[in-house]
């Protein structure tokens, strides 16, 4: 039998898997019951309010954008009413770069705070932490060069993955979290911070630059 600590964060396990799931799905009202409704979403591509999110994921998944989101393991954090969780996380998208249709495929973390509100939880904010990505064509035989004063303009986190976006006409935030370095140790301590009680999930990362785009 599960302790309440346990059963708590067999929830919040569960409610990680329905964002993927829902999301990738186009199950928008899935998606939607995720996040609270002051929900924050950070992204390579996005950065805004979680009903934009929703929206502009909606519209990316009508329009044809393809990209889908595996899950792996999950650490949860619970201190009461609130908690923070990491799962491990892969992205992959597919899309044409430079007229070849490639895969790129992006490793990390979704930090994600959490709050327990009328006896249910919910995402407060969502950080994807952007460890290591690659790109291939789709086609084995099929010859890519990448420029590479393009390619060193983004974070090596998530340069593959922001190169393909950016030639899609997407806004590329700058200096989303990686493995290492000052971007993600704020976000450890925003973590902690969050559970001690602060009045808000930290302050999400390149605030500002919201931008409608693939999901």
């Amino acid at each position: 039998m599960l302790s309440e600590q346990e059963s708590e964060e067999f929830r919040i396990r569960q409610l990680v898997d329905k964002w993927a799931l829902a999301r990738d799905a186009g199950d928008w009202a899935g998606f939607a019951s995720v996040w609270h409704e002051d929900g924050w979403m950070t992204a390579t591509w996005f950065q805004g309010p979680a009903a934009d999110f929703i929206q502009a994921s909606r519209d990316g998944f009508e329009a044809g954008v393809s990209i889908l989101h595996f899950l792996g393991g999950s650490r949860c954090e619970v201190t009461g009413a609130r908690a923070v969780a990491q799962t491990k996380m892969t992205i992959q998208q597919r899309a044409q770069v430079d007229g070849i249709t490639a895969d790129v495929t992006c490793t990390g973390r979704f930090y994600d705070f959490l709050e327990k509100r009328a006896g249910a939880w919910g995402i407060v904010r969502r950080q994807p932490i952007y460890e290591k990505d690659r790109l291939d064509p789709v086609d084995p035989g099929a010859r890519l060069t990448l420029d590479p004063r393009r390619l060193a303009e983004f974070p090596a986190g998530y340069r593959h993955l922001a190169y393909l976006q950016s030639q899609l006409g997407y806004r590329i935030a700058p200096r989303l979290p990686g493995l290492r370095g000052p971007e993600v140790e704020r976000l450890y301590q925003e973590g902690r911070d969050w559970r001690g009680g602060s009045a808000a999930p930290g302050t999400p990362a390149a605030e500002g630059l919201m931008s409608p785009g693939p999901g």
